[in-house]
């Protein structure tokens, strides 16, 4: 069993890692004219992952912002993984250890979250762990690879290699959405609510991940609230 969670876990990780390489690349060059050398993209890719956060990071370390200034920011940047620790938590047998739960909290990537929740059944961390694992080697890598790049490659063609990640997204969410008409008319929904946010005066100030924290907790309660589901007991709605 544990060695089959393993190696499902490395082979989901896989495709993701892919998309991750192809991101992180870009995310390089921006980490180099910040002044990083790779092994510093590494660590700060393999400690971080995620694209928005670091992104936020590099800019700030260009602009040789304070330490709390970085914390501050990183943290808004980064809050909406605190609402899919939440979320996994739940999907855990109650017989899981609890130090699984922090590991497991640190690993979580959007769409390490996507793969966690379309599983059926409960969580087993040794699948999470592996697929975090390939996925965050060739984050930091593509990272790494970048800042040792540099300007070589043109930019339309640094640019062109983040859409990798769009088609990732959508291989996440085209299968539970064929399978729940529910999840099938969310996405739309999504998608209009976070467009009308980045452009509304009020809302279009807010960061990416303080916009997604809000769209997140909005869209789901109401949607838990209109259609809940039936537990596995069949004894209320979770």
């Amino acid at each position: 069993m544990l060695r089959r969670d393993i190696l499902r876990g490395a082979r989901d990780g896989v495709p993701i890692g892919l998309g991750y390489f192809a991101v992180a690349f870009s995310l390089g060059i921006t980490a180099r004219h910040a002044g990083l050398t790779a092994f510093q993209g590494f660590l700060a890719s393999f400690l971080n992952h995620a694209s928005a956060g670091e992104y936020a990071l590099f800019s700030l370390i260009a602009e040789r912002a304070a330490y709390w200034e970085v914390a501050v920011v990183i943290f808004i940047t980064n809050a909406r993984y605190l609402l899919m620790s939440a979320a996994l938590s739940q999907r855990f047998s109650p017989e899981t250890p609890l130090l699984h739960r922090p590991l497991i909290g640190f690993g979580i990537t959007d769409e390490i979250f996507g793969l966690g929740i379309a599983q059926k059944g409960w969580l087993s961390p040794p699948y999470l762990y592996s697929a975090f694992l390939v996925a965050a080697l060739c984050w930091s890598s593509g990272t790494a690879t970048g800042i040792a790049a540099g300007n070589v490659l043109p930019a339309r063609a640094v640019s062109a290699l983040s859409v990798a990640i769009y088609g990732m997204f959508l291989a996440i969410i085209i299968p539970p959405a064929r399978e729940n008409r529910v999840v099938a008319a969310l996405v739309p929904v999504s998608f209009a609510c976070s467009f009308a946010f980045s452009v509304l005066p009020l809302l279009s100030g807010l960061s990416a991940g303080m916009r997604t924290i809000l769209l997140t907790v909005g869209i789901s309660a109401l949607a838990a609230a209109l259609f809940p589901v039936a537990d596995a007991k069949g004894g209320g709605a979770a």
